[in-house]
């Protein structure tokens, strides 16, 4: 079946939203315009999670009802997701009758089935987290989660028979090694929670009143595991007194992929499994729990006022600028530093450095060239080959890297190939061919990079909407040169097209004119396992102490040629280089994907510290480090001139 079925978690709707809980959506809508982009039929669910004790508190302390107050929250939420232009098929909200009506019967069919039964509970609760824990399961008596305050409660509740179905979880999680990921979630799953052993679940609440009522117990109602979990199916008109589902349940489920943040992987990968396989339906395929990001090194957080909200980067960087730094700096696996002087600097470098460049160059010579008219392209030269290759390898990586939900990597696949295109230009001057009168070869070179625009602007439909639109509007682009069946070969943009140059897509932006943040984190090399500063965050601090002749003269750097090189695997950052000493091949491993592909690198001498201690990174053994400048426009690679021997001591 060409269907995909995409959910992000539901928000809470007990405060509005900062740009760590609107990186899923977008990260969701990116997969989703992407999967569209390739042909087929998305059904991408998003939405609300609206009952529990944070919310009716919180309406309490402003004199409102829980209902009042969730509209006004869930209001604003869905006008950040039209701000974002977020492509939702569906938005659900707990509170809606649809929702509720199906929840209560699949209570009602698991309490009829005995998976679920009556007790007592007592024991520490977490309000802000709204979770019950065991003593053990405390950190220095503090919630595990958050690391707040908890409480001793005392309730009549409803329990779910968890152990009843651990095995067989086991077992699905063993059969199905990438069901979860990233791998470190999945193993943080088996060794801390399932492989100890699971305890029964308290699944309803009878000392707060607003959540969907538990239908034979009006004191009671459903907690929100089996209230928010179940969304995923209610959304689709699940039915669990139906023999036959709904045709939106059966065109969709199982999801392709839940899409949640890392903090709610125990919720997704144990509970909710453990009830569908209650309820008799398939499991969903996989599960992505993705990381958070932090500012200055500490988790966004609004009690703690370390947060950014999605207008401030909007005001300052634009929807499509919002869109693509987000997307571009979060990694596959582990949390990323989010600031405003990162989302500046990658805005820079990305975006009104890469790609407002090259389309501005580029459409400025076909204006002064071909009096802005696509012009043919005559016979390709093996660097015009090289060139094609590299657009339709840096296509098919794209797909492959969505595909794996490294979006980062994904983009930067496609501003690899944009950054290609720009040293194209360097490496045939146009202007030079046009004072030669070589319009044949003029012609094609232009053509080419048209060609290079075009199927970077369509690729990037999936996560700069905006501006790939108006891209290929000022290519003229018709329907078909903008689908992705049209960038499986390269040469699908009509000659003769008229080609607009309107104004700069993406004007360089003034960091010092920026909201500063309070704090400066330290700066880290570039190189072996290091993780560098943003770019265009440029240090200008002094040394913090000389050294003499003798400590320098410890580190040995020498010139090293590099023969091969590729991507680290999932990771949007890193090089993967064999570099000769003179006789001796390395393996390094640096950080400097994002400035250099590794057609760029493959030939070139560069500087290496050939006695670092070995490091492993991401799993990747690494014995040196590459020299490497930051700059304005991001990482320069410190190359040395071809005369100079492989393995020679730089001094």
């Amino acid at each position: 079946m060409n269907k995909f079925y995409i959910t992000s978690s539901i928000l809470y709707a007990s405060q509005r939203p900062h740009i760590g809980n609107v990186y899923e959506i977008i990260m969701c809508d990116a997969i989703a315009r992407f999967r569209r982009l390739i042909g087929q039929e998305v059904h991408f669910l998003t939405g609300t999670d609206e009952h529990g004790q944070k919310v009716e508190d919180n309406a309490t302390a402003k004199g409102v009802s829980p209902q009042a107050y969730v509209d006004e929250i869930v209001a604003d939420m869905r006008g950040i997701w039209e701000l974002l232009g977020i492509s939702y098929d569906d938005f659900i909200r707990t509170t809606e009758p649809r929702h509720k009506d199906s929840v209560q019967k699949i209570f009602a069919r698991l309490l009829a089935q005995d998976d679920i039964y009556k007790g007592e509970y007592s024991g520490p609760y977490c309000t802000p987290c709204e979770s019950f824990f065991t003593d053990s399961q405390l950190k220095d008596g503090n919630c595990p989660d958050c690391g707040r305050e908890v409480k001793t409660v005392n309730e009549t509740a409803y329990f779910f028979r968890m152990s009843k179905y651990a095995d067989r979880l086991i077992q699905h999680f063993n059969d199905n090694p990438e069901w979860l990921q990233p791998e470190s979630r999945r193993n943080e799953m088996m060794n801390n929670f399932l492989l100890p052993g699971l305890q029964d679940l308290c699944v309803s609440r009878s000392t707060i009143k607003w959540g969907i009522g538990v239908p034979s117990d009006p004191e009671s109602v459903v907690y929100v595991w089996i209230d928010a979990l179940s969304n995923y199916i209610t959304a689709l008109g699940y039915d669990p007194t139906l023999a036959e589902q709904p045709e939106l349940f059966q065109n969709f489920w199982p999801a392709d992929v839940h899409m949640i943040g890392k903090d709610i992987v125990r919720f997704h990968s144990i509970y909710w499994p453990i009830f569908l396989m209650a309820l008799d339906v398939p499991l969903p395929k996989k599960i992505f729990g993705h990381p958070w990001f932090l500012f200055n090194d500490s988790k966004l957080s609004k009690s703690t006022g370390n947060v950014l909200y999605t207008h401030d980067l909007v005001e300052h960087f634009g929807v499509d600028g919002t869109r693509h730094a987000v997307l571009a700096e979060m990694h596959y696996a582990n949390d990323s530093n989010l600031s405003i002087k990162s989302v500046a600097g990658r805005y820079n470098l990305d975006l009104a450095n890469n790609l407002g460049n090259l389309v501005s160059r580029t459409s400025a010579m076909t204006a002064k060239y071909f009096e802005g008219s696509v012009p043919a392209a005559g016979e390709a030269t093996e660097l015009d080959k090289e060139l094609a290759e590299f657009a339709l390898s840096a296509v098919a990586a794209t797909r492959t890297a969505v595909e794996e939900y490294s979006i980062a990597d994904a983009l930067a696949e496609t501003f690899a190939l944009l950054r290609r295109a720009n040293k194209y230009i360097d490496e045939t001057e146009p202007w030079n061919l046009a004072k030669e009168g070589d319009t044949a070869r003029l012609g094609t070179v232009i053509y080419n990079l048209l060609e290079c625009i075009r199927i970077g602007a369509v690729v990037l439909q999936a996560f700069i909407p905006t501006s790939a639109t108006e891209i290929l509007d000022r290519l003229g682009c018709t329907p078909l040169e903008r689908t992705w069946e049209s960038i499986q070969g390269f040469g699908g943009l009509a000659v003769g097209r008229a080609v607009t140059q309107g104004t700069p897509l993406f004007a360089r932006i003034d960091e010092e004119k920026l909201p500063q943040p309070a704090e400066k984190t330290a700066p880290s090399p570039v190189g072996a396992g290091s993780t560098r500063p943003p770019a265009n965050n440029v240090d200008t601090t002094e040394p913090t102490h000389e050294i003499d002749i003798t400590a320098f003269a410890a580190v040995d750097l020498r010139c090293a040629l590099v023969l091969e090189c590729e991507p680290v695997p999932k990771s949007d950052k890193l090089l993967k280089l064999q570099v000769d000493l003179g006789g001796e091949v390395r393996q390094v491993v640096s950080g400097i994907a994002e400035f250099y592909a590794p057609a760029d690198l493959v030939g070139k001498k560069v500087i290496l510290v050939a006695n670092l201690k070995p490091a492993k990174i991401r799993g990747v053994e690494s014995r040196g480090m590459i020299l490497a400048a930051d700059g304005v426009e991001g990482v320069s690679v410190v190359f040395l001139d071809d005369s100079v021997p492989a393995g020679e001591k730089v001094r």
